[in-house]
């Protein structure tokens, strides 16, 4: 039965983007490479430029649509013309371009074609038999406008129209046949496993609640909940009913890729008619093993948009669109298989990827988030770890040795981009003078009483960090210097805008040099820098750093409002974790607002199969150390002896990590031993993770650094892991950019301890131990060593279903361990979940 016209969906395309998919052709590179915010901005200036220049009566920026109704759907072209002048005895359609670099004489095709579609528009809405279309192109350096004149009549501007339109809704004709068909298979989805672990079902009712109403879901769940299926299994529920266009599962490292690549094959096997794209960085997927990205050189960058449409239809043809799907796919086609993703993801029903691709102002999906919000839900998982990489999004710094390196390499073939870069070094060297040296010790003070715990004298103002502190955790030496100013730089952020554009400038005549890459490194960096001042605002500081090079740092202390305006992209989130302790701190801090939806599910597992210990009595502080070294070790030894199986100790640095290793090894010689290593590779991680993978005879005890890559993200469940030690709260190693935090919090809310370092700490603390219970059938022993975790700043960040037993005497550690061996119980399991 034929659809109404009020019922069809409504599908709109830009006209930019239908004449770039439809006709688009040759290679990647060329300009493209190099569109920064600085370029936009110029680009902008240089159209209205151009438009102010026009006589009386030219209208600029005139909106146009055009609806083009099928059996099935109605597609929607729309735009704006950069200028129209209508007179008596024609109309004139006027398309705008700007180039960075002398333009060759050569009209781009698609910027004729997108001009013809505009023209066609207004002529077809007008009703005239002949439209005039000008093509202006403006040279930004010179300032000097090319002016191409072409008048063309109605039939021939509607066959273009026709069929450039014909081939986009055969694409979108298969879309929907597809849509219909995975929407179908949802409503007949039913939860994938027998039963809803305890907390799921209310996990799930929360979730399709926010996504159906819009806003944000702050979610804490313990691990083992199944906390990937409870998000995605609503989301993809709400998507059958027509409430989301899309899913972003957004995750922090690899691992959660792989588990919700998991759980929607479960879905699938269940009967699910889903296509979902795994991104993989550019990197790890490109052919060129390392070598720099040239798409001048590479062969599956040269003929690019000719072949990408055959590998596109290839790769959806797929429901799990991952990266060996993609590559497998590059390679037959010979087409770029990072690009190729790209242009994939605008056809899937749901992306798996970074956190990068939805927040970070470098690198998100632009073609997905424009300034109008869509309907879109972002599922942000282990959602804890987004706080300190949106800092890192946000901030921005520059290096004078690398500026001065790259500065001396170009002297000769690019003078201008070198004499700019020379000024640029000069103003960091200036700036960088007359620091006094500092040195630090290696761990923040805390408030000396717990009912006093932020008075002023205990918390420095942020303009009394300048020169109060090194940069660096470890002891500064020679002239190894920092201090920090609420003070953008502005000086120094114009220099970095004039240097970037000269960069730009003969970056973008793609010429083959030894310096090429080196210049482009810097180039990206400046053009981050630049993004940064532009957001720079009362949330950031300035920290300048004196070395061997002058090192100027935009550093974000509070990524929350920027955050929120990425939010603003979608149209519901759910941040969920099995460690948003405490949940107000990160709803603060991601975006969120006092409205915002707050769910935290207790343990399904019985509190009786997890045995607290807490070794109060033992001190951990820098300073006692050494004093208490064979005391830690002595009741790590204890905890790994009362039970043979596999054990993780987690220490709060490597050199710490070290000291007791060695000492352990010595006094425990027949246990075997494992131990992170600094800068470890993958197939190192591999080994460490497959030593916990079967039953042995025996006890094996791995040292890990606390907050590493052993400390969260890992899944040992049953005998792979029976035990975890940790030693110390988790705090941060005292640096100026935690002391910033710390000031800016206590300015704005008195909490600046908290953020800066009790927090972010115990996150460590509870990440680590949460790696002991996985399902309902283990049991495990959680060692606590430090005597802050008797203080009330810290045991309130105890989970509620945790019952820590206090370790007072040397015999009670064991006997504690011997009383929860003999009595601990399980319960059968409902099936493993994601």
């Amino acid at each position: 039965m034929a659809l109404s016209a009020e019922s069809k969906p409504v599908i709109t395309v830009q006209v930019r983007e239908l004449v770039e998919f439809v006709l688009r052709r040759g290679g990647l590179g060329g300009e493209r490479e190099f569109v920064g915010r600085d370029r936009s901005l110029a680009g902008i200036r240089g159209h209205q430029w151009v438009q102010r220049s026009r006589a009386a009566g030219y209208r600029k920026e005139v909106a146009l649509s055009h609806d083009i109704e099928t059996e099935d759907l109605v597609l929607r072209v729309q735009g704006r013309i950069d200028g129209l002048m209508v007179q008596p005895q024609e109309a004139l359609i006027e398309e705008i371009k700007t180039v960075q670099r002398a333009w060759d004489g050569v009209a781009d095709p698609l910027h004729w074609a997108q001009a013809k579609c505009y023209a066609w528009i207004y002529a077809h809405q007008e009703g005239l038999r002949e439209v005039a279309v000008r093509l202006t192109y403006l040279e930004l350096r010179s300032g000097k406008q090319t002016e191409l004149l072409e008048r063309f009549v109605f039939e021939e501007l509607s066959g273009f129209f026709e069929a450039l339109t014909a081939e986009y809704l055969e694409w979108l004709r298969e879309q929907r046949r597809w849509q219909a068909a995975r929407d179908a298979s949802i409503q007949l989805l039913a939860f994938p496993f027998s039963r809803y672990r305890q907390g799921q079902r209310e996990m799930a009712v929360a979730v399709y609640r926010s996504i159906k109403e819009g806003g944000r879901l702050f979610l804490e769940a313990p691990t083992g909940v199944g906390k990937t299926m409870s998000v995605l299994f609503p989301a993809v529920k709400a998507m059958g009913e027509g409430k989301l266009e899309r899913i972003f599962y957004l995750t922090a490292r690899t691992v959660g890729r792989t588990v919700a690549e998991r759980a929607l094959a479960e879905l699938r096997a269940a009967g699910l008619r889903l296509r979902s794209l795994t991104l993989t960085a550019k990197e790890k997927v490109c052919v060129l093993q390392g070598q720099p990205c040239d798409t001048q050189i590479c062969p599956l960058a040269s003929r690019y948009y000719d072949r990408r449409k055959a590998a596109m239809r290839e790769v959806l043809a797929c429901m799990d669109i991952n990266r060996s799907v993609l590559e497998a796919a590059g390679q037959r086609h010979q087409v770029c298989p990072f690009e190729l993703s790209l242009d994939v993801s605008s056809w899937v029903d749901a992306v798996i990827c970074d956190y990068n691709y939805a927040f970070d102002p470098k690198v998100y999906l632009r073609r997905h988030f424009s300034d109008k919000p869509a309907d879109y839900a972002f599922l942000v998982d282990e959602a804890h770890n987004l706080v300190d990489r949106a800092r890192e999004m946000f901030s921005a710094g520059l290096d004078s040795s690398e500026v001065s390196e790259v500065s001396r390499t170009t002297r000769n073939a690019v003078p201008r981009c070198a004499r700019a870069l020379s000024r640029l070094n000069s103003a960091l060297k200036r700036l960088g003078n007359g620091l006094a040296p500092e040195v630090p010790s290696h761990e923040p003070a805390e408030p000396a009483a717990e009912l006093d715990l932020f008075s002023p004298q205990a918390v420095p103002k942020l303009t009394e960090l300048d020169t109060r502190r090194g940069a660096q955790s470890a002891p500064a030496a020679g002239n190894q210097e920092a201090h920090a100013t609420r003070e953008l730089p502005a000086g120094i952020v114009r220099l970095a805008e004039q240097a970037l554009n000269e960069a730009e400038g003969w970056l973008a005549q793609n010429q083959a040099a030894e310096f090429r890459e080196r210049l482009l490194g810097l180039y990206f960096r400046l053009n981050t820098f630049c993004r940064a001042g532009e957001l720079y605002d009362e949330r950031f500081a300035t920290i300048i750093e004196h070395r061997a090079s002058i090192k100027v740092r935009l550093f974000c202390l509070d990524p929350s409002f920027l955050l929120g305006q990425a939010l603003r992209r979608g149209k519901a989130a759910v941040f969920f974790s099995a460690t948003l302790a405490p949940i107000d701190y990160y709803r603060d801090l991601l975006g969120g607002s006092p409205e915002d939806r707050l769910l935290r599910l207790p343990s399904p597992f019985p509190p009786e199969n997890l045995a607290v210990l807490v070794a109060g009595g033992i001190q951990t502080r820098l300073k006692a150390r050494d004093r208490t070294l064979d005391q830690v070790v002595q009741a790590i030894g204890a905890l790994v002896q009362e039970r043979p199986g596999n054990y993780l100790v987690y220490l709060p640095s490597y050199q710490y990590l070290v000291s007791v290793r060695d000492r352990f090894r010595r006094l425990f010689p027949g246990i075997r031993i494992l131990s992170q290593e600094p800068g470890m590779p993958e197939a190192g991680r591999e080994q460490f993770l497959a030593a916990f993978a079967a039953p042995r005879e025996g006890t094996l005890a791995g040292f890990a650094v606390l907050g590493g890559i052993f400390g969260e993200g890992i899944d040992l469940a049953g005998e792979r892991l029976i035990g975890a030690v940790v030693v110390g709260v988790g705090l941060s190693q005292l640096c100026l950019e935690r002391d910033l935090i710390r000031a800016y919090f206590e300015e704005c809310s008195g909490t600046g301890f908290d953020y800066a370092y009790t927090f972010p700490g115990m996150n460590r603390v509870l990440q680590a131990t949460g790696r002991v219970i996985r399902s309902e059938t283990d049991r495990g022993v959680i060692l606590l060593i430090d005597s802050r975790f008797n203080h009330a700043r810290y045991r309130r960040l105890f989970p509620a279903w945790w019952r820590p037993r206090p370790i007072g005497r040397p015999g009670g550690l064991r006997q504690a361990l011997g009383g929860f061996w003999g009595t601990a119980t399980s319960t059968s399991n409902p099936g493993n979940q994601a």
